[in-house]
């Protein structure tokens, strides 16, 4: 029984020895492949070597698990190598279905080493944390799995884990050292500085750590406050680092350790030369530079790296800002040093610094002016800011004083009145009267004489007292309250203080005026009179008082009198000769002296043929030939006046006359058809009554009745049948109004229009009922009866309808009636002041139509003309400017705003003060330009949209002059402090990106 068993098992041998030979080649002959896929893998032929692997594993006669399981660990690290999809499940299974091979350990390891390697750290952590043991993989290796993995955790910012597993790799090593290293430069990082510089000393005396050490070093010491050192190591490290980045920064360890430790000799060299982070400075960079300067006194140098600090809004920058301003006042720059303590003055970082800033902002703005806020209002934020501040007394001294020289009247008055008391009562009446000159001087009489009222009434200083009751009355004047200025002038005369003031030696002069305007003028006269015998008195005014002795003599017919005033006019060669001249050859015919009017008349047609007194000249020389019966040279006079002047309101007149002297010569049916010309061409004229009127007595003399009724028929402005009820009608209007019984004169001259529409009365009824109206504020009836005078043509009352009818349509915004009629004056006007009224009208009705072309037209003709008045004048100037401006004629606005800013006030003069600054700005003249908004912000601060736009300028002047701070500052406190004004704070934001964007390429702490 054994021996067959063993038998069995013999054969079983035999057989078992039999395939066992087979086999073995085959082993061998997989085995030479398997080393030959190694040999190509450590050859880096990753593709060639993965087949060569798949192909031994895939054998049926693989039955080695060692080697199959090499081939999966092969096949796998191919697959990483070479970058395929597959590559990480391929490591994970190879380590999930072979638990027990010896490589197990290591495929997840070779993996980390190899991204580690190629610096892709991210997946060499991604592999690193697949780990869950490496302690199998020997002492040596898990040192520097436990680097690569802790530099990887670094590497991607997770300092914590980083920390954990760096301090597992054993100190000593080359993985120890480095280890140490980047736990040293960690806890650096974190400012701990003793673990720091314990983990620095492992790796010290290494020459490759060295170099970058001895720049943590110094940086540590520098954190840590030990600036001495930090300066010790930086100076030492400074000789031996080749790294640029590394030596600018060294540079500013030492420059900055010395700046704290007050050497600032020796940080500017070092500040200097550092060269900013990835070349940007910031903030704090440009102040210890800007510092150290300014503590060495170059305040040049100090303002040139301070003012590179821009939107700064930290202890830094208010420290910046406030050396800044002490910089400007040490090089006299005052305006720039303005702006710089008010934005210290605004950061309360440090609230010494602030109050300091505050007290100097306030101080230079009572000083120099101040575009954002009245010099009152920064004082008294001051004094309620700081109650218990030394400087109290100081500034509640400047703030009296400040009212005054601000002239912002109308802020300073809300202010005194908040907080009035018995030191600033005087100052409290200045500005009363100050703030009513400022309304008088706008045509606000009835505000300013509120104000004058009110300053009359504090009688604190006896001069001022006089000056308000003088205006007082001048304001009375202007509201055509004549008897009530007389008073006021009187009470001016009799005041204590009067005989101090310049106003005392016109007030005759102004009381004579008034008179004149009551038709007294016997007082009027007097009171000229008296005015014109006191010396050093205004010329102008003087010919002016002579001109009106003379006309006043001549209404209450004393002509030799006003003869003897006007040759005073005529021999000073005042603009007012021609007026003069005319009335004295007038007045010779009041006194039988025609043929001497003649000559006169004569001479002034002769040397004035474009007065606009000239056809009245010649009409009336005609008159004075047809007194002397010297009929031709009456007929050729009219007919010179005909032929010169076809569009005078006197043609009509004389073509009268003609008729006039015809019939009296007995050629009647010439002068019937002079008749008759003038009722067609002057209807409902009281010349075309007259005209009737004597051609109905050639057609009586003719007896040809029948065509003379035929004729009137025609005629709708003639009732003949009615005459004398038309006559007794209008006398009994006429009666009430020359009593001044008002209500009873307009009822009569309405009856009459009722019942004689076209009667001989119609026009003066129309005229006086709209003169009427006008007198009670009926403005839309008395427009109606002016117009009515209007339609009946030229007459003696049309000029006047003129100027009252386009009054009343400016009042009402009428734009296109009062064209219609400012045209019509223009043309027909006799009185020179109308012709202007006219022109002057014109320009700024065709400006505010944007007719540009029309409004210059008009302007340069009112600008043109003699004896306008200044304020007319200088309206004539501001439209040429801005016509100017707006048809891109810059240079014609230019000597235009030029001209007005001589004899401006108020919101015009803020108006060319700005243009004067714009246009410096645009020829390069950055300084000029600066101060020409200074004076803007310092003497007209009330004008707040063109103190905007002044800033705006101010801004680009600073920021072409390189001052960078002074630009933003301003253009940000335009915005916001001038927020209504939508367009000025567009343009402060466009220039404000523009300048960040650009400042942004050089400091860091800018954000665009």
């Amino acid at each position: 029984m054994r021996k067959n068993i063993r038998l069995a098992y013999l054969v079983m041998a035999l057989g078992t020895m039999t395939m066992s030979a087979q086999q073995s080649a085959v082993y061998n002959n997989e085995y030479q492949e398997f080393e030959h896929a190694v040999r190509l893998f450590n050859e880096e032929q990753y593709l060639a070597a993965q087949l060569i692997f798949q192909k031994v594993k895939n054998t049926q006669f693989a039955q080695n698990k060692e080697m199959e399981a090499d081939c999966a660990y092969y096949i796998a690290n191919c697959a990483i190598r070479l970058d395929q999809s597959t590559a990480e499940q391929k490591i994970d299974d190879f380590v999930n279905k072979y638990p027990t091979s010896a490589k197990q350990h290591q495929a997840y390891l070779d993996v980390t080493d190899y991204y580690f390697s190629k610096g892709d750290y991210r997946k060499a952590l991604h592999y690193a944390t697949k780990i869950q043991d490496p302690k199998y993989v020997g002492d040596l290796a898990e040192d520097k799995y436990n680097f690569q993995k802790g530099y990887s955790f670094f590497y991607v910012k997770n300092m914590k884990e980083a920390k954990r597993t760096l301090r597992k790799v054993r100190p000593g090593s080359e993985w120890g050292d480095q280890a140490s290293y980047y736990l040293g430069y960690m806890a650096y990082d974190s400012d701990n500085v003793e673990d720091a510089e314990k983990l620095f000393e492992k790796v010290g005396d290494k020459s490759k750590y060295q170099e970058r050490i001895g720049y943590y070093r110094a940086d540590m010491n520098f954190k840590s406050g030990n600036f001495e050192k930090a300066i010790a190591e930086g100076l030492g490290q400074l000789d031996k680092t080749e790294d640029e980045a590394q030596r600018s920064e060294l540079q500013k360890i030492v420059g900055e350790s010395y700046f704290n430790t007050s050497q600032f000799e020796n940080a500017l060299p070092y500040l200097l030369s550092y060269e900013g982070k990835e070349g940007k400075w910031s903030n704090t960079d440009y102040y210890q530079l800007g510092y150290a300067y300014y503590k060495q006194n170059d305040y040049e140098q100090a303002i040139e790296q301070f003012n590179k600090i821009i939107s700064g809004k930290d202890a830094v920058a208010q420290n910046a800002y406030y050396h800044l301003g002490e910089s400007y006042l040490r090089t006299d720059k005052k305006v720039q040093a303005l702006n710089a303590f008010k934005n210290a003055s605004e950061m309360s970082f440090n609230r010494d610094i602030q109050e300091d800033a505050f007290l100097n902002y306030a101080k230079l703005s009572y000083e120099i002016g101040n575009a954002f806020e009245s010099a009152p209002t920064v004082l008294n934020a001051f004094i309620t800011k700081y109650p218990r501040s030394t400087h109290k007394q100081e500034i509640e001294n400047l703030l009296i004083d400040s009212y005054v020289t601000s002239k912002n009247y109308e802020d300073a008055l809300t202010i005194l009145e908040n907080s009035r008391g018995n030191d600033n009562a005087e100052v409290y009446q200045k500005v009363l009267f100050l703030r009513g000159i400022e309304l008088y001087s706008t045509q606000q009489y009835s505000q300013a004489l509120k104000l004058f009222n009110r300053a009359a009434g504090e009688h604190h200083n006896q001069r001022m007292t006089a000056l308000a009751n003088y205006w007082r009355a001048e304001s009375l004047f202007a509201l055509g309250r004549y008897d009530e200025s007389i008073r006021g002038f009187d009470d001016f005369k009799k005041s204590e203080g009067a005989g101090l003031t310049n106003e005392y030696k016109q007030v005759d002069y102004s009381i004579g005026y008034a008179y004149f305007k009551l038709k007294k003028y016997e007082q009027a006269i007097g009171a000229f009179t008296a005015f014109t015998k006191l010396g050093g008195v205004d010329k102008n005014k003087l010919n002016d008082a002579n001109l009106r002795i003379g006309d006043a003599n001549f209404a209450i017919g004393k002509y030799w009198p006003a003869m003897d005033a006007y040759n005073l006019v005529i021999n000073s060669g005042s603009l007012d000769v021609e007026y003069a001249k005319f009335q004295k050859a007038i007045s010779y015919g009041f006194v039988d002296r025609n043929q001497k009017k003649v000559e006169d008349l004569l001479a002034f047609v002769s040397d004035h043929p474009l007065s606009n007194l000239a056809d009245k000249a010649q009409y009336e020389i005609g008159v004075s030939y047809d007194l002397l019966n010297q009929k031709d040279k009456a007929l050729g006079a009219y007919t010179a006046l005909i032929n010169s002047f076809p569009t005078s309101n006197y043609r009509t007149r004389a073509v009268l006359r003609q008729g006039l002297i015809y019939y009296s010569i007995g050629k009647n049916d010439v002068a019937l058809s002079k008749f008759k010309e003038v009722v067609s061409d002057a209807p409902n004229t009281p010349e075309a009554l007259e005209a009737v009127q004597n051609a109905r007595l050639i057609y009586v003399d003719n007896g040809q009745m029948d065509q003379y009724a035929n004729w009137v028929k025609g005629l709708d402005f003639v009732e003949v049948s009615q005459e004398e009820l038309d006559s007794d009608t209008f006398e009994s209007a006429e009666r009430q109004y020359i009593q001044n019984n008002k209500e009873e004169a307009i009822r009569g001259y309405e009856q009459y229009l009722k019942s004689f529409p076209n009667g001989q009365k119609a026009l003066q009824s129309h005229y006086y009922l709209a003169q009427l109206y006008a007198g009670q504020g009926q403005d839309n009836k008395s427009l109606q009866h002016y117009e009515a005078v209007l339609r009946a043509g030229q007459s003696e009352y049309s000029e006047v309808a003129l100027v009252r009818a386009i009054e009343m349509y400016l009042k009402a915004n009428d734009e296109g009636k009062a064209i219609d009629r400012l045209k019509r004056l223009e043309k027909e006007a006799i009185q020179e002041q109308n012709k202007v009224y006219a022109m002057s009208n014109l320009m700024k009705l065709y400006y505010e139509q944007k007719n540009y072309t029309q409004a210059l037209t008009y302007s340069e003709q009112v600008n043109e003309k003699q004896g306008v008045d200044s304020r007319i004048k200088n309206d004539a100037q501001v439209i040429i400017a801005r016509t100017s401006l707006s048809t891109g004629n810059e240079v014609k606005a230019k000597q235009a705003y030029a001209e007005v800013l001589k004899s401006a006030r108020g919101e015009v003069a803020a108006e060319a003060l700005y243009y004067d600054a714009y246009f410096k700005n645009k020829e390069g003249q950055y300084e000029s330009s600066n101060e020409a908004v200074q004076k803007l912000a310092k003497e007209y601060s009330s004008y707040k949209y063109y103190g905007a736009k002044g800033l705006v300028l101010m801004a680009e002047n600073f920021y072409a002059l390189n001052d960078s701070y002074q630009a933003t500052y301003i253009l940000e406190s335009v915005m916001k402090n001038f927020g209504d004004y939508v367009d000025v704070k567009a343009q402060a934001q466009k220039k404000l990106n523009q300048i960040k964007e650009e400042e942004a390429k050089h400091n860091s702490s800018i954000a665009n």
